[in-house]
């Protein structure tokens, strides 16, 4: 059974189709990608699945149900848009809303020390939401999307304010999560981190789907067209008529080679310019080029 399975989905607003004939289909326990440029249709696509908007046409089922309140109670939702009582205490709003998802007040409280625990807020949990950072309040309402254990857990940018050190624990949380049989869901502009952590993708762009399936096989579908070349020396060499482009990165480049090029010639090329070859690796393209690549040929 798939956690999610959208058949033929549509949804427009007035003269605008947000969602045309979405198919998805998205496995238990794994960590889904969902990706488009702003305005492709990832929000409507999330708020359909959780139930708060109806589908024009096409079906949506939820852990093998069609989605109704009932599985909306199965869901862990951080909307993209901060959506919590800011005068509230940090610790009153994690219980408030863990009773919602019908947790006891005692299971509420220990469940909350530990989580504020885990991500650093215990000395502010009796602060107003108001009195903390944009980070803090992030981690808050990460927090009260996953207290509950749910088995689908939708995240919508959770990254978002986020410094490398937080953002990097709840990578491990996410991770962690999935490794004891949940389902996430994950919207985002960073593509280095669903690189990292997806096991899919699905990349969506004007409403329409463009690209889903395994990870790992969709960038190994483009095959290995790129270089990354560290060295000293003349860059003359990186003038061969075989790279496409290139992105300088400190002491090194990565190019993108034309269709058919031999990387070999490019190497030849370097060798003839006495240049010290630190590192010659050809690589896949990264899951920011295919992105770039797909939505600018939509």
């Amino acid at each position: 059974m798939d956690a999610i399975t959208l058949e033929n989905v549509t949804k427009s607003y007035d003269s605008v189709t947000a969602v045309s004939g979405i198919n998805l289909h998205v496995r238990q326990g794994a960590i889904l990608g969902l990706l488009g440029p702003n305005g492709a249709g990832k929000t409507t696509t999330i708020r359909m699945i959780m139930n708060i908007l109806v589908p024009d046409e096409g079906s949506i089922q939820v852990l093998g149900q069609p989605v109704s309140d009932n599985t909306r109670d199965l869901i862990g939702y951080l909307p993209e848009e901060r959506g919590l009582y800011p005068r509230m205490k940090v610790r009153e709003i994690i219980i408030f809303l863990a009773a919602l998802h019908g947790l006891t007040e005692a299971e509420a409280d220990r469940r909350a020390k530990e989580w504020l625990e885990t991500l650093g807020l215990d000395e502010w949990s009796e602060k107003k939401l108001i009195d903390l950072s944009k980070g803090m309040q992030q981690k808050v309402q990460f927090i009260t999307a996953v207290i509950h254990k749910p088995p689908l857990v939708i995240l919508d940018e959770p990254f978002s304010g986020l410094d490398p050190v937080n953002a990097a624990t709840v990578e491990e949380i996410m991770i962690d999560m999935r490794a004891s049989g949940s389902t996430i869901v994950l919207s985002t502009h960073r593509m280095e981190q669903v690189e990292r952590m997806c096991d899919s993708i699905c990349l969506i762009d004007k409403g329409h789907k463009l690209l889903d399936g395994d990870l790992r096989a969709i960038k190994q579908s483009y095959g290995k067209n790129t270089l990354h070349i560290e060295f000293t020396g003349s860059d003359a060499f990186l003038k061969h008529p075989a790279i496409l482009s290139m992105t300088r990165l400190g002491n090194g480049v990565e190019a993108k080679l034309k269709p058919g090029a031999d990387p070999q010639e490019i190497l030849k090329a370097a060798v003839q310019e006495n240049v010290s070859i630190i590192r010659f690796e050809l690589l896949e393209p990264s899951l920011n080029e295919i992105f770039i690549d797909r939505t600018s040929r939509a």
